[in-house]
């Protein structure tokens, strides 16, 4: 059994320094007050069991609090408190170094929550280290100097979570949809180097990716593209194309038809069309940014979106060898293809693409064989986000998601035109449901009065948020506020309008609804009594944001947020404080958003049926998912499913496994096990490797893909899913 020192390295537990620190404290009172051996014995085999009953290395603070309340438990009150005084002079002893610690700790790879804590960031690489160690004093500065306190302490306790606070120092934003046409168009800047309008697709390929990165390296949150912007460059290559070849054939002599000159024409141009989506894929995936890892880039493919049928007959050419590409995915070390995490990829069910005769269901079927082997795409329903994004016109909508699930409100601009691109999220602030509802003990006055209180908690965290980008200037982040791919500022010009308005959003995020509603009735959000008080939840947590928004012309938005890390430490936090109750406290992660819990026995369709209620009332993003088994040989069954998900719900995924084991080269699912410690790890079932560096595994952990493994609360989510169809 293991325990996490401060420090956040794993160690051995070992019950002897339990006895000795209790000895100690025993042995500062009088004779007739002290325990007896036999009592310091027993205290240290129930601390023991309680680690053990919960399954999860505890931290050294958790263990702590277990033993003062054995010793008050025992009567040996005098004892209790002068253990509780040598604690805090220990915690102020150790304040000034806690964060050089944790630095060393990272460096010398011992921090196993570092490790675990983002399942695309290879915490041994450099690049990745030097961000980790920025991060620390980040937070440091951010807990000490520029939060206020009652913010900090509900972090701690996981009563709310203040996300990315290892950026917070510095005046940057979450995430955005990065406005690539008109930085295509209209020419940018990189690097201080003027970069004109591309004159060809493969050209506006590369300068592309040279935009994710350097967009990449100037916030903390996912961008998304639309390959719409990279459309128009197919025609530009097409005519470039089609002179190059009637040139040639004036040298050589022939005299070719048109029919054959066009055959040259479109064969050259998709070969063209192939290597910049190449140059796309391979470069984001082989990118590192300065935070250490691939950028988080999402991308979009929604055929309506384009300008003409021309230029939609264009996209289409892009959209299939894209997901061609990625359905073949790219090479590992030793030359074997695998699922790579990035780019994600989301595609639009909409009306000529949806059904069997439609002009393009030959994209769909392609998009069921890639879902079915690589797990993306995922997949928006035109006919449902224009129901649910209305804007003020009242007009539908239907646009991309930054990142892997946060949704911008509809805008107009000044011309009342819909604007998404160049559109940003300031951040988020999520508050643990859960809490609340253990907290209220079943009492439904009392959850809605400790519900207030913790929206006002919220409301000032992420007022924080909004104050710390106040006042940036567009210095800050050239490629983002002065060069396109955002807005087109002057120097020295601040973003401060852009924070306003609707422009922009701040989201409230909310987790653990599921739990929360089992908490306070005992029922299931697939039961009627639970379903009405989940959305009753729902409601009450959009009426909070709306009223924000109406006193401070601040876009506030509910967000499902795609908890990672931080599921497990509201899991800790949880069972620290009301220890192990069942079917809310009893295992080592909390649900994302409103999802029905990954053990719930439960078909597909019923599933996404009974989740689309929920993320209609999650206008600041959200997605569902459905869990199923290897589809390569029932790609019917795919396509059924996003049939379904184009008639009932906004945006899904469907979730299987692609893994490989380096060590034998078996292509099947890496199972769960626990070993001696009951430390969750991951194993190859035909030859038993359980090196995670000697395997590759892909996971989908909060709407994207995982690939460097996950701490041990998500990877017990992970092991419990059931399948949904």
């Amino acid at each position: 059994m293991n325990i996490i020192k401060r420090s956040g390295a794993q160690v051995l537990y070992e019950g002897d320094k339990i006895k000795t620190a209790i000895s100690k404290a025993n042995m500062t009172v009088p004779e007739n007050e002290r325990l007896s051996s036999a009592y310091i014995d027993a205290i240290e085999s129930h601390v023991r069991g309680e680690c053990e009953k919960l399954g999860r290395a505890l931290g050294v603070e958790e263990i702590q609090d277990m033993v003062e309340s054995e010793i008050m438990k025992h009567g040996a009150f005098n004892v209790a408190r002068n253990y509780i005084k040598y604690r805090y002079i220990r915690s102020l002893a150790r304040k000034a170094n806690t964060t050089d610690k944790r630095i060393l700790s990272l460096i010398d790879c011992q921090n196993e929550e570092v490790k675990q804590e983002n399942a695309n960031k290879n915490p041994t690489v450099n690049s990745v280290q030097r961000d980790y160690m920025a991060g620390e004093v980040s937070r440091d500065i951010t807990d000490r100097i520029l939060l206020p306190q009652d913010i900090v302490q509900a972090h701690k306790e996981g009563i709310i979570h203040f996300h990315d606070s290892d950026y917070y120092a510095q005046r940057m934003h979450n995430c955005d949809l990065v406005n690539l046409e008109d930085m295509l168009q209209n020419g940018t800047v990189i690097s201080e180097t003027k970069i004109e309008k591309p004159h060809s697709f493969s050209t506006a390929c590369n300068i592309a990716t040279q935009i994710i990165a350097q967009v990449a390296s100037n916030q903390y949150g996912g961008q998304s593209i639309s390959l719409t912007h990279l459309a128009p460059f197919v025609q530009i290559s097409r005519e470039k194309i089609r002179k190059g070849v009637l040139e040639e054939n004036e040298v050589v002599g022939i005299k070719a038809t048109e029919e054959q000159i066009t055959t040259i024409v479109e064969r050259r141009l998709r070969e063209e069309i192939s290597r910049g989506v190449q140059t796309i894929q391979y470069q984001v995936v082989t990118l590192m940014t300065t935070n250490g890892q691939a950028p988080f880039v999402t991308v979009f493919m929604y055929l309506n979106e384009a300008k003409n049928e021309q230029e939609k007959k264009d996209l289409a050419l892009i959209i299939e060898q894209v997901l061609l590409q990625r359905y073949q995915g790219v090479k590992n070390e030793d030359g074997v293809w695998v699922t790579p995490a990035f780019p994600k990829l989301i595609y639009v069910l909409e009306e000529d693409n949806i059904k069997e005769g439609t002009p393009y269901f030959y994209l769909t079927k392609l998009a069921a064989k890639c879902t079915a082997k690589r797990m993306v795409p995922d997949y928006i329903s035109e006919k449902i986000m224009l129901q649910n994004k209305i804007d003020k016109n009242g007009n539908g909508n239907c646009y991309t998601c930054m990142g892997c699930r946060s949704f911008l409100t509809p805008y107009l601009d000044e011309e009342g035109k819909p604007k998404y691109y160049g559109r940003f999220n300031q951040g988020v602030v999520t508050v643990n449901l859960v809490d609340i509802g253990l907290s209220a003990k079943g009492n439904m006055n009392e959850f809605w009065k400790i519900f207030d209180e913790r929206m006002e908690l919220c409301h000032k965290a992420l007022q924080c948020r909004h104050e710390r980008l106040t006042g940036t200037t567009s210095d800050a982040a050239p490629i983002l506020w002065q060069h396109g791919a955002l807005l087109r500022l002057k120097k020295g010009e601040t973003i401060d309008k852009y924070l306003h308005g609707g422009y922009s959003t701040l989201s409230l995020g909310y987790a653990g609804l599921w739990e929360c509603v089992m908490a306070l009735n005992g029922k299931k959000l697939t039961e009627p009594e639970g379903e009405k008080l989940g959305l009753d939840i729902m409601k009450k947590l959009n009426e909070y944001t709306a009223k924000w928004k109406a006193a401070e012309n601040i876009d506030y938005s509910l967000y499902g947020t795609p908890l990672e890390s931080t599921t497990y430490k509201f899991a800790k936090c949880l069972q620290s404080k009301f220890g192990i109750v069942e079917g809310v406290t009893d295992k080592n992660y909390i649900t994302n958003s409103y999802h029905i819990h990954v053990t719930e026995e439960i078909d597909a369709f019923e599933k996404l049926r009974i989740e689309s209620k929920f993320q209609a009332l999650s206008p600041g993003g959200a997605i569902s998912y459905v869990e199923v088994p290897n589809m390569q040989d029932n790609l019917d069954a795919v396509i059924a499913v996003m049939q379904f998900i184009y008639d009932n719900i906004m945006y899904a995924e469907l979730n299987t496994k692609s893994d490989y084991c380096q060590e034998c080269g078996y292509d099947g699912e890496i199972l769960i096990e626990s070993d001696e410690n009951n430390k969750l790890i991951w194993k190859c079932p035909k030859c038993g490797n359980t090196d995670q560096a000697k395997m590759n595994v892909a996971r989908r952990t909060c709407g994207y893909i995982g690939t460097q493994y996950w701490n041990q609360g998500r990877t017990q989510e992970i092991k419990e899913r059931v399948l949904h169809l």
